[in-house]
């Protein structure tokens, strides 16, 4: 089968790429992070280790508070400089390793910096990380001793040979030089000797690998150590989901001062002035059927008046609600625009708040799946467990669409994402390409 000359050009980048690897300026900075790490974990650990053993010696006296405050200080500092390292020479670009720590007071003066240091959370656990490091660091240097050190080293068996050998003297006087034996076979031979140039090859080719999976534990320390606590990812969550509120609620009202001017102040005033027209037509004493017709036409534009406010109570909060979730999902079901089935069981009412978010969500999937997905057919299932307001309501939208579907893809998704976090729900997506695409909405029943 002949070759078109594109594909063994790609052929051939492939293997320059290939070949290229081990020594590429990436590769080659995280084997320099991998050969820094332990160094700096050691001194590290030696100097905290003996910081913290005097400074509880002496912790009962003032220097001693001092000692224990500047080791946490120096744990704080070596953990920064781990990340900068990590930054710098594995392109990290995640929060944990934009952190740098902070000098905070916990009060004036100089006792209030050795109190913050003392008593925040962030210091001990620069601490641990300082304790632990050294075993990170050791799989790296391991990874980067056998792909860059033994890898070569094996490669280059055949000419080295020459000079990296021992000289074993027989008992008959004679010589027998070995340059590499494993249980008693030797490779110093043709065609033994292809096995550690072939050993070698594979492992140069493998080291950059070898190094990623190797930094892997160092990664996993530096980002606990540095990234947000429970407590700072719940109050950043808080503020985002109330930053998200304040929004939808400007944007809701933005949108009813709309609506109300453009349609139903709009029908009013047009109301008004036929009104107006009738009053001045029987004055003039008009007839019967110009008079019936601006009559019709006034009574067209209060019918139309009153079925704007009904369209715009309804997107506030949808008065089948009051009937219940269930219900209100029904009406919304039948009057869907795909076929679908629903499948409710709830022990315990939700909260308010929480039916209005999952009829919303209902409502905004069922529109979805009927525009972007080409589904022809919807399941809607929504579970409750029994454990009253601490309970979870479970909502899940299953179209046999074509899939694709992702939050921030335009999809609306984004939107109910923020809308279900205002009450602390979550949401997720599974939608292969090809389909089917699964919604699924956990919110707090209470």
């Amino acid at each position: 089968m002949s070759r078109t000359p594109g594909t063994v050009r790609a052929a051939q980048r492939t293997v320059r790429a290939a070949l290229a690897a081990p020594f590429c300026p990436r590769a080659l900075a995280a084997l320099l992070c991998a050969l820094l790490a332990l160094p700096l974990a050691l001194v590290a650990l030696l100097l905290v280790v003996a910081g913290l053993v005097l400074g509880a010696a002496l912790s009962w006296t003032s220097p001693g508070l001092w000692l224990l405050a500047l080791t946490v200080r120096g744990a704080l500092a070596a953990g920064d400089l781990q990340r900068v390292a990590a930054r710098g020479l594995l392109g990290e670009t995640g929060e944990w390793a934009q952190r740098l720590s902070r000098r905070r007071r916990t009060g004036p003066g100089p006792r209030g910096w050795r109190q913050a240091l003392l008593t925040e959370r962030a210091g001990w656990r620069a601490v641990g990380l300082v304790l632990l490091a050294p075993l990170a660091a050791l799989p790296p240097v391991a990874a980067a001793v056998v792909g860059y050190a033994y890898g070569p080293l094996l490669l280059a068996h055949p000419l080295l040979q020459r000079w990296n050998h021992i000289t074993e003297h027989r008992a008959d006087g004679s010589e027998r030089r070995v340059s590499l034996e494993v249980a008693d076979v030797e490779f110093d031979t043709w065609p033994r000797l292809l096995v550690p140039v072939l050993l070698g090859a594979l492992l140069v080719l493998l080291a950059p690998r070898l190094l990623r999976w190797a930094l892997a534990p160092h990664r996993a320390l530096l980002r606990a150590s540095a990234g947000p606590s429970s407590a700072e990812q719940r109050i950043r969550t808080l503020e985002e989901t109330r930053a998200q509120a304040v929004d939808d609620a400007a944007a809701t009202l933005r949108r009813i001062e709309r609506d109300l001017h453009d349609g139903t102040q709009a029908r009013l005033v047009g109301l008004g002035m036929h009104l107006t027209l009738i009053r001045e037509l029987i004055a003039a004493g008009a007839e019967k059927e110009r008079l019936l017709s601006v009559v019709e036409t006034a009574s067209g534009n209060a019918t139309a008046a009153v079925s704007d406010l009904r369209d715009l109570v309804k997107g506030i909060h949808p008065p089948v609600l009051d009937q219940g979730l269930e219900t209100a999902l029904a009406t919304l079901v039948t009057a869907g625009p795909l076929p679908a089935e629903l499948r409710c069981e709830l022990p315990n009412r939700p909260a308010q708040a929480v039916e209005s978010i999952a009829y919303f969500c209902v409502a905004e999937l069922l529109a979805n799946a009927a525009k972007h997905s080409a589904a022809r057919h919807v399941a809607v299932d929504v579970h409750g467990d029994a454990h009253g307001a601490g309970g979870t309501l479970r909502l899940t939208v299953r179209d046999d669409g074509r899939g694709g579907a992702a939050v921030g893809a335009g999809s609306g998704l984004t939107g109910l994402l923020a809308r279900v976090r205002t009450v602390d729900g979550t949401l997720e997506c599974v939608s292969p390409p090809g389909g089917p695409t699964v919604i699924t909405v956990n919110l707090p029943m209470g």
